[in-house]
């Protein structure tokens, strides 16, 4: 069995080398870019499972990387995942990495055993998302006793049947369809609403709350990400 491979993306040569070093400790297979125009030409030639990626590049910036890979820009199989790897913590730059398409952000300086291991949680969130066990068939998802059927617009929990909004209903299937990922509240507006609706991010806070109280207890499964937004839980525990 091959060894997941990751790309570092990454100009200054002693990060680069502290990650390279502690990624092949882990057991991966690293190859590093000091550009995103070199990182774009890696994805080409090679294949790549996760791409660790700077914010602040010579020539093009990472947003600018992560844009070019969610339009199709590279030609591959499978997109691997995107992890920001940068200096710049403030909330307004993790909400723009996350707008953009990272599937995580993590801000230097950071723990070489925690980035480790969010990559493995993200590796691990893509095969989930695989598995017929969480997707069972196309326009329907299972997952934690909860079964969303979007042909019939319908939810049932244990089998007992939900009545949702339009925009309740589009919520939930946009976070149990990636369970773990995070979304910022302007991803899901224009998800559920389109970017031509004019609705605030308080208003998908208010929606948040009424879609969990009507799932009782389970509406822990729909975890709050202070400052960025909401998540679906995939290990959620029914008997908490």
């Amino acid at each position: 069995m091959s060894k997941t491979h990751i790309l570092i993306v990454e100009d200054e040569a002693d990060i680069q080398q502290l990650v390279s070093y502690n990624l092949i400790r882990a057991g991966f297979n690293v190859t590093c870019a000091d550009s995103g125009e070199e990182a774009l030409e890696c994805l080409h030639r090679e294949k790549i499972d996760c791409v660790l990626l700077d914010l602040m590049l010579p020539g093009m910036s990472g947003l600018e990387v992560c844009s070019a890979m969610k339009k199709g820009k590279v030609k591959v199989e499978t997109l691997p995942p995107i992890i920001m790897l940068t200096a710049k913590g403030e909330e307004e730059d993790i909400v723009a990495g996350l707008e953009c398409g990272a599937d995580d952000y993590i801000t230097k300086p950071f723990s070489p055993k925690v980035l480790v291991a969010r990559i493995r949680s993200v590796l691990r969130r893509l095969e989930e998302n695989k598995d017929g066990s969480e997707q069972t068939e196309k326009g329907r998802v299972v997952i934690n006793g909860l079964e969303i059927d979007l042909g019939r617009h319908e939810v049932r929990l244990e089998g007992t049947l939900l009545q949702l909004t339009m925009t309740e209903f589009g919520i939930l299937n946009l976070l149990a369809e990636k369970p773990g990922w995070v979304f910022t509240r302007q991803q899901i507006i224009d998800s559920v609403r389109g970017y031509d609706f004019l609705v605030t991010p308080r208003a998908i806070d208010v929606q948040i709350f009424g879609l969990r109280k009507k799932m009782g207890k389970a509406g822990g499964m729909i975890e709050t990400v202070r400052g960025i937004g909401y998540r679906f839980k995939s290990d959620w525990n029914n008997e908490k």
